[in-house]
């Protein structure tokens, strides 16, 4: 399914999937919705991205550059898994939730953004992590994550199996 509007963005929820996955689109993204398996949709973008969303997720796609193609996603609640091919030019393909940014060129990783606190773990590749308020930041690799809390430092560490089959599950891995 293609949600295209010219002004302001469309809601798409369970009128429309099986499950309860909140998606606020914007125009033109060049994402199309693929699969929705039990509690997760996965969204197909243009210039290979995919994005699967938990249920219940809420995010919105946004193209900063106005070229078409989602380069961005601003995530309130809930978890995404993203995988973004290397990207050329130096551009990078940003995750904003209320308390961090994450920032790649080309990688899979996952965010969970919660009231008080971001968690990001990195399946493959390399994640820039920072909070919204642009203070020093961190960078991952495969295996690593960061909880991103408001007075806590940003603290690289590497995730107990428990931990990252828990966040997968939910994300349908």
């Amino acid at each position: 399914m293609k949600a295209i509007i010219r002004a302001g963005c469309v809601v798409l929820a369970s009128v429309f999937f099986p499950i309860e996955i909140v998606v606020a689109q914007q125009a033109n993204t060049g994402c199309s919705s693929g699969d929705v398996t039990g509690t997760v949709q996965t969204l197909r973008c243009e210039g290979g991205v995919t994005i699967v969303a938990e249920n219940g997720a809420r995010f919105t796609l946004l193209d900063r550059d106005s070229n078409g193609r989602v380069d961005s996603v601003e995530l309130s609640s809930k978890a995404l898994l993203l995988e973004v091919p290397k990207r050329r030019g130096g551009k990078e393909y940003k995750v904003i939730t209320p308390q961090a940014i994450t920032a790649v060129r080309g990688t899979k990783w996952a965010v969970d953004a919660a009231e008080n606190k971001t968690s990001v773990f990195v399946v493959k590749g390399r994640v820039a992590v920072g909070r919204r308020t642009g203070s020093h930041g961190v960078i991952l690799g495969p295996g690593e994550g960061v909880d991103v809390e408001a007075a806590d430092p940003l603290t690289v560490k590497r995730w107990p199996a428990a931990r990252v089959s828990a966040l997968m599950t939910r994300l349908g891995q």
